[in-house]
């Protein structure tokens, strides 16, 4: 009974540890674009936005593997409030309309009142991420 309990305080720290690691990419943000808008204001910072969709491999694959990362998330996090956009779903038809987004994924660099200052389409990899965000 001891080592079961020791087996499974181990599972909640290596569970902890990982979400922990998971945490520092970039932080998306969880609200409409209007609140993202108003948030970036008060904030001085710029939007971020991530245009996917659910089908889509190479956006699976930058949210997996390259948003996740602490390099790529302390320059996001920084200068953007970040938003994922599904491009399907939601607002996400009308904001990809808004943009001329028909590529996934695009991304989408825009000042507070929503005006893009870049739009770029493909996936894209850690350095070219962090280049871009600058």
């Amino acid at each position: 009974m001891k080592k079961l309990k020791i087996v499974y305080l181990i599972g909640i720290v290596m569970f902890l540890a990982v979400s922990q690691v998971q945490a520092q990419g970039i932080e998306f943000f969880h609200g409409t674009f209007k609140e993202a808008q108003v948030k970036a204001q008060k904030e001085g910072k710029l939007l971020f936005m991530d245009f996917y969709t659910s089908w889509c491999g190479p956006c699976k694959v930058m949210a997996r593997n390259y948003f996740t990362l602490e390099s790529v998330g302390k320059v996001y996090n920084a200068k953007y409030i970040c938003l994922k956009v599904d491009a399907e779903k939601g607002e996400g038809p009308a904001l990809a309309k808004k943009y001329g987004v028909k590529v996934y994924p695009t991304l989408v660099y825009a000042k507070p009142d929503g005006t893009e200052i870049k739009q770029v389409k493909g996936l894209k990899k850690e350095q070219q991420l962090i280049e871009l965000a600058k």
